[in-house]
């Protein structure tokens, strides 16, 4: 784990907390008021096994060859609906700007959120979607919609990183695929049959565990100073 370097650490964690428990500055979120979670699951490579990937079998695992050709490397653009389990996915060649952009675009255009009185876009701190130009970039191309950072070194309070986790594990392992056509078409046939049967994250994680969090962090501080100096000379 890493020392808690931001210090709006709290006020920051607690505004995205506050948004799963469907509320923002102490009013509840109302009916037309939806909550996003956005990110990029970078270099999601196409690995071609030199020999074919063996399926499991009575009493003998899956055999993957180890040794494969590379076929490329792609990003995988998702954004999830937090209380309605609802995943829109692009794939680009690359991140940045533009791609994260195109993705917003992708689920604005559409209902219930292009006439949603206000969209949260809960993001982390990368370059895509960093600061406030990144918030007044949105806010600019789509008025109803409101970027929210979590901390940094916080990605564990994104939700779409545990959507994420599940793509790794069902979709991406073992990575055996010809090509990145193949990558993409497996993550878009992932999202429908995602979409069909999903339900919302069982977020069980509150602003009250939060203080208790901090506070063991800072009792830790104090009983152990010098890895906090470590920390900060790092």
């Amino acid at each position: 784990w890493i020392f808690i370097t931001d210090p709006a650490f709290r006020s920051r964690a607690e505004r995205v907390l506050d948004l799963y428990a469907r509320t923002w500055d102490g009013e509840a979120l109302g009916a037309d008021e939806y909550v996003i979670s956005a990110d990029e699951k970078t270099s999601v490579q196409a690995r071609c096994r030199c020999h074919p990937t063996l399926a499991p079998g009575q009493a003998r695992a899956m055999r993957v060859n180890h040794t494969y050709g590379r076929g490329g490397a792609l990003a995988y653009l998702a954004a999830y609906d937090v209380h309605h389990a609802k995943t829109f996915g692009r794939c680009e060649p690359r991140t940045g700007i533009a791609p994260f952009m195109a993705l917003v675009g992708q689920v604005m255009a559409q209902e219930p959120y292009a006439g949603a009185k206000r969209v949260f876009w809960v993001v982390d701190n990368g370059s895509s979607h960093r600061g406030k130009k990144a918030a007044d970039r949105l806010r600019a191309a789509y008025p109803n919609a409101v970027l929210v950072h979590t901390p940094v070194h916080a990605s564990w309070l994104n939700q779409v990183e545990i959507y994420f986790s599940v793509v790794q594990r069902k979709v991406v392992t073992p990575n055996d695929f010809t090509d990145l056509n193949e990558v993409a078409d497996r993550l878009r046939a992932f999202e429908d049959r995602y979409n069909a049967t999903a339900q919302p994250f069982q977020w069980k994680f509150t602003t009250s565990d939060l203080d208790d969090l901090l506070a063991r962090l800072d009792q830790h501080t104090a009983d152990h100073p010098e890895e906090s100096s470590a920390a900060k000379a790092a």
